[in-house]
């Protein structure tokens, strides 16, 4: 009797982090569910992305959910009615969405159960990452308990872990990572407003940061701005 290949969740946003979990997650062995949220972002530039990476990835399936996080708003990445910023703030900044990473989690803990996948990837980051507080290790290790405790497949003992293998890494050490994968940078979208065909503004946290870490890790920047 063979074994199977173990099956692992990843959160594919079409950004830089999560193409690179991609790539490690099938890297370390496992069979890919990608999952992705159209949930009312500013731009679909971001989920077109994530459509064309999981299908040049070879992966087993990819899905995208609908949810309407837009619907209530709070957030310059879903409200219009709150513009991107351009300059670095102090706190948590208005691009933070309420609950996002929670609610994410929540959808790929629960096809991870009906899969009985062994692990959930997220690409998750608490050195770059623009003072989210769902992005924190405290965040990820608590709710790896509420999952051990809410689901049939924790409480038998069987559930998946949460990994987030770039949590503690930054955006220099992601990039480099992910160029010894082969990880095609030049499909990723990160900015915040992109445009339509997935240019990037070049003036959001998002762009500077990744602009920034592109030319200390000495790698070529295939980001394509307005």
């Amino acid at each position: 009797m063979t074994n199977q290949t173990p099956k692992a969740i990843v959160l594919l946003s079409g950004g830089l982090d999560s193409t690179t979990c991609l790539a490690i997650a099938q890297n370390a062995g496992f069979e890919i569910y990608a999952l992705s949220f159209s949930y009312g972002q500013r731009h679909s530039a971001e989920l077109e992305a994530a459509k064309q990476i999981a299908e040049n990835s070879g992966i087993a399936q990819h899905r995208i959910i609908p949810i309407d996080l837009g619907g209530f708003g709070g957030s310059a990445l879903t409200d219009h009615n709150i513009d991107v910023p351009t300059d670095p703030a102090d706190g948590i900044p208005v691009t933070y969405v309420p609950a996002r990473n929670t609610v994410f989690l929540s959808i790929a803990l629960a096809w991870a159960e009906t899969l009985n996948a062994a692990a959930i990837y997220a690409g998750v980051n608490a050195v770059d990452y623009s003072g989210y507080p769902d992005c924190r290790p405290e965040y990820i290790d608590a709710f790896q308990k509420m999952a051990n405790l809410a689901t049939k497949a924790g409480v038998e003992g069987s559930g998946p872990v949460i990994e987030t293998p770039l949590i503690h890494k930054t955006k220099v050490e992601i990039i480099q990572w992910g160029e010894a994968l082969g990880v095609n940078y030049g499909q990723t979208v990160s900015c915040y407003q992109a445009d339509l065909s997935g240019r990037a503004c070049g003036q959001c946290d998002s762009c500077r940061i990744r602009r920034v870490a592109f030319e200390q890790a000495n790698v070529a920047d295939p980001t394509r701005y307005i």
